[in-house]
C-alpha cells in the first residue's frame, strides 16, 4: 500500500469519545482517508459542528447508519456498543471489507463466555473463530493477515502487556495475580450517567464492579494462553476524577523458579520482551509512570518495582485509555492489515502539562 493509494475508511458510531479520537488520528494519517462516518441520531450533521476541533480538517457529514453503503470502504471501524459489528460483519466481509471492532464482539474465542458477560447471542460464530485479537505487540502476525480484528479492552491492554514477560519466563505464581487499576471517566463512554457527572465524579475516587467486570474474563483468557499453569486474577477497577488516562498496578508473586531473580534480571526480561516496540516504553527500574506522560499518545509506559527486595514484583502501567487503550491501538491494527508503517498516524507526542 503506497501513500498515493489511500485506505478508504468508514467509521460507525462516530459521535462518541473513541469515534472522535479515530477522526483526530485518521484525518492526519498519510495513507488513510475517512470517506464515511455514520450516526443513528445525527445523520445530516456536519462533523465539525459537533467537534470544533476538526474545523479545517474534516468537512464530512454524518451519514445515516441504516442506509450508508459501507461496502465502498476498505476498512470499517466500529466505535459502537457491543453487538453492532457482528450484525454487519457477514455482509462486509463478503464484500472484501475489513473490520476493526472496538467493542467486544470479536475479542473472545469462547463465545459462551462472551454471551454470559455481554448478555447477547453471537450471530456469526464462524467469523468470530477467524478474527484476530488486536493487541499488536503480542499478536502482530495474526493481525497482519486478518479480515476482522477485535480491538482489546483498555484495562486488558495494560494487564496483558504488564504480565506477559513474567508469564513467558514462568517465574510467577499464576494463581495469585492481583490487578489494581484506575481509569478516567471517559472510559465509561459518552453517556448521561449520574456517577459520571461533574459533581459526582470530581473530587472523588471509588472502586466499581468489584464482584466482576467484563474485562476480567477477557484478560484471564489471554493470560492463560501465555502459560501452562492455571491463571487466577483478582481485578479491581476504580474511577478516578480525570477525563482520560489509565493506571494499573499489577502484583505478581515470584515462584522461585527460572532465571536468577535479581532486579537487573527482571528489568532485562521486560526490556528484551519489548525491544524495538514503538509504543511500549520500559522505564528504568523503580520509575513511576504517570498518566500525564501518555495523554493524547499511543504510548504505554511500564516500570518495575520489588518492594523491600521481597518476593513480589509490582508492575506499574500507564496509558491513555482512549488512544493505546482504544482508538490508537485500532489504527495500529489498521496499519498492519494494509501493509502500512505501523507508526503511521500515531506519532503524536503526549500532551504536557
Amino acid at each position: 500500500m503506497t501513500a498515493e493509494k489511500q485506505v478508504k475508511v468508514g467509521i460507525v458510531g462516530g459521535t462518541g469519545y473513541t469515534g472522535v479520537e479515530l477522526l483526530r488520528m485518521l484525518t492526519l494519517h498519510p495513507s488513510a482517508k475517512v470517506t464515511m462516518i455514520t450516526s443513528r441520531k445525527d445523520a445530516g450533521t456536519r462533523l465539525d459542528s459537533m467537534f470544533p476541533s476538526l474545523r479545517g480538517r474534516c468537512d464530512l457529514v454524518f451519514s445515516d447508519t441504516a442506509t450508508a453503503d459501507l461496502t465502498t470502504c476498505d476498512v470499517v471501524f466500529y466505535a459502537t456498543p457491543h453487538g453492532v459489528a457482528m450484525s454487519d460483519a457477514p455482509k462486509l466481509t463478503a464484500a472484501g471489507v475489513k473490520i476493526i471492532d472496538l467493542a467486544a464482539d470479536f475479542r473472545f474465542k469462547d463465545l459462551a463466555v462472551f454471551e454470559k458477560w455481554y448478555k447477547l447471542p453471537h450471530s456469526c460464530p464462524d467469523l468470530a473463530a477467524k478474527a484476530a485479537y488486536g493487541l499488536v505487540e503480542l499478536n502482530r502476525d495474526a493481525i497482519r493477515n486478518a479480515s476482522i480484528v477485535g480491538n482489546p479492552g483498555c484495562y486488558p491492554t495494560t494487564m496483558q502487556l504488564g504480565y506477559y514477560p513474567l508469564l513467558k519466563a514462568g517465574i510467577i505464581d499464576t494463581a495469585h495475580l492481583i490487578a489494581d487499576c484506575a481509569s478516567g471517566v471517559s472510559g465509561a463512554g459518552k453517556k448521561a450517567d449520574m456517577d459520571l457527572i461533574f459533581s459526582e465524579a470530581s473530587d472523588n475516587f471509588k472502586a466499581y464492579n468489584v464482584s466482576g467486570h467484563r474485562h476480567q474474563p477477557e484478560t484471564e483468557a489471554r493470560l492463560q494462553e501465555m502459560t501452562g499453569d492455571k491463571v487466577r486474577l483478582i481485578f479491581t477497577p476504580h474511577l478516578t476524577p480525570m477525563i482520560r488516562g489509565m493506571h494499573s498496578t499489577l502484583y505478581a508473586p515470584l515462584n522461585g523458579k527460572g532465571l536468577p531473580l535479581s532486579n537487573e534480571a527482571l528489568q532485562a526480561l521486560f526490556e528484551d520482551a519489548y525491544k524495538g516496540e514503538p509504543f511500549v516504553d520500559v522505564m528504568p527500574f523503580g520509575s513511576t509512570p504517570d498518566t500525564r506522560s501518555t495523554r493524547g499518545s499511543n504510548v504505554l509506559r511500564i516500570a518495575l518495582h520489588r518492594p523491600q527486595g521481597g518476593d513480589t514484583v509490582v508492575v506499574l502501567v500507564a496509558q491513555d485509555n482512549l488512544v493505546k487503550g482504544a482508538a490508537g491501538q485500532a489504527v495500529q491494527c489498521m496499519n498492519l492489515m494494509f501493509g502500512l508503517p505501523e507508526t503511521a498516524g500515531l506519532q503524536t507526542l503526549p500532551l504536557s502539562p
